[in-house]
């Protein structure tokens, strides 16, 4: 992969509080997405702390994963199904992302390479498996989309863009 390549997916799984949003962003170490990664590490802010995901204490989600949460964290409940059940849902997730061969684990790419993940939690989630679930989805999904963009953008993308609609809004 270039220095000059950013991949970059979207998904979304589940419904209500405890749905999941997930943005991610896929390149080099050596770029502008492992620019952005060191970055985002070393400037965490109140109610917002980017952290090496991992998939056990000490294991470390490959490419190496910065989970970085989209929404504050009100409470600390909020805050452990933030870094609980949806941490273990993204791992779970770019794991997935393996074994559907969205990502290649025989690639040296998987350690030079760093991923993005932006992940919205809501602070009013309240089941930890729905959550788990619907990350471990979402980043999936997020992961395909990033590495084989869909052809057709003429077709379903921009009927979807040119009639939106979304969890919080439909026309």
């Amino acid at each position: 992969m270039s220095d000059s390549v950013m991949l970059i997916g979207e998904g979304f799984a589940g419904e209500g509080v405890n749905a999941a949003h997930v943005n991610v962003v896929l390149g080099d170490r050596i770029g502008p997405v492992g620019t952005a990664w060191a970055a985002a590490l070393a400037t965490p802010r109140p109610g917002h702390v980017p952290f090496i995901a991992v998939a056990r204490p000490g294991v470390p989600i490959r490419p190496f994963t910065l989970f970085v949460n989209k929404a504050t964290i009100e409470s600390d409940r909020h805050g452990t199904i933030t870094w609980g059940a949806a941490q273990a849902g993204v791992s779970a997730g770019v794991g997935d992302a393996y074994v559907q061969r969205s990502l290649d684990g025989s690639s040296p790419y998987n350690l030079e390479q760093v991923l993005i993940v932006a992940v919205w939690v809501n602070p009013a989630a309240d089941d930890e498996e729905a959550v788990f679930a619907n990350n471990r989805v979402a980043t999936a999904a997020a992961v395909a989309m990033a590495v084989s963009p869909t052809p057709g953008f003429v077709g379903t993308d921009l009927s979807a863009m040119t009639d939106p609609s979304n969890p919080y809004f439909r026309q």
